[in-house]
């Protein structure tokens, strides 16, 4: 009940932190877009510029333009734990992500590894398994609260559902549902911090019960040089599980380099710290808009 007062006090104080910032950018006279939608798509001249969810953990506020596709996939992500004498080993590839912008605040997105592999050994039994399959598909509907189209700040709500699509092994065979509340605030000298915090009502591992998950993040990016941008992160996440409860820390790392005005590739690496979290996780990503 702690946890989930903690994180209802922090979207009230993240709700508080930007309200100011929304009433900035209307007064500023930002390009008022919302009679398009999905069948009236935004001009490419009133285009917001391209934004992401990649390259790391965090989510980003801004929605993509109404009438317009985007895709955000990671090429190859490969992950890599030690618990005691257990190794796991995951590797994903390609796992994207779609969005559809269907108003000016908000956007659908549709997300699906087709391939995914899951190696686990014992080097005290000597036994190993490996299990290849698609992932689970995620829905998910981003909804822009403010700061899609200037102010310091941006918040939105992403509410998703997962879909248990993948095989025993690698899902869990449950539908599992959630939200995420991204909020995102300009610093000074071209700092972008930002802020995620998540609830998940996740399946018992034991029975066919459910608890809650919680994760939060904090995200500081930049760009170092034109069209490159380098983010660091430090994530947290606690899983209620009756059977086993655990909570995992890491410390991400990301660069991203906008290709082109609607092209973005990116590589990143994040580190557990913590046995409970993968020790490691690699991957390449590419992105585009059309």
């Amino acid at each position: 009940m702690r946890r989930a007062g903690g994180i209802a006090v922090g979207i009230a104080f993240w709700l508080a932190a930007g309200a100011a910032s929304a009433a900035l950018a209307q007064s500023a006279g930002a390009t008022d877009k919302d009679q398009y939608w999905l069948l009236n798509p935004v001009p490419d001249s009133q285009m917001r510029d391209f934004n992401t969810d990649r390259p790391p953990k965090a989510n980003s506020p801004v929605t993509v333009d109404a009438g317009h596709f985007q895709y955000e996939a990671d090429l190859v992500n490969f992950a890599g734990q030690l618990t005691g004498p257990m190794q796991s080993y995951t590797l994903l590839g390609p796992n994207p992500t779609f969005k559809l912008g269907l108003t000016n605040s908000v956007d659908l997105e549709v997300n699906v590894a087709p391939l995914v592999g899951v190696h686990t050994a014992s080097s005290a039994t000597g036994v190993s398994s490996t299990v290849w399959g698609n992932g689970d598909l995620f829905t998910r509907a981003k909804i822009n609260l403010w700061g899609n189209d200037g102010g310091t700040s941006a918040l939105a709500l992403i509410p998703y559902v997962k879909a248990p699509t993948a095989p025993l092994g690698i899902g869990d065979g449950a539908v599992e549902e959630g939200v995420i509340a991204p909020l995102s605030i300009s610093l000074p000298n071209k700092f972008t911090l930002l802020f995620n915090s998540e609830l998940d009502a996740l399946k018992d591992g034991a029975d066919a019960g459910r608890h809650a998950n919680y994760m939060n993040l904090v995200n500081l990016s930049r760009e170092v040089e034109k069209n490159v941008t380098l983010y660091v992160e430090f994530w947290s996440d606690y899983n209620n599980d009756p059977a086993l409860r655990t909570v995992q820390y890491s410390f991400d790392t990301a660069i991203a380099w906008a290709v082109r005005p609607n092209l973005q590739l990116d590589f990143g690496a994040d580190f557990g710290l913590n046995s409970a979290t993968p020790a490691f996780q690699l991957f390449v990503g590419l992105s585009q808009r059309f």
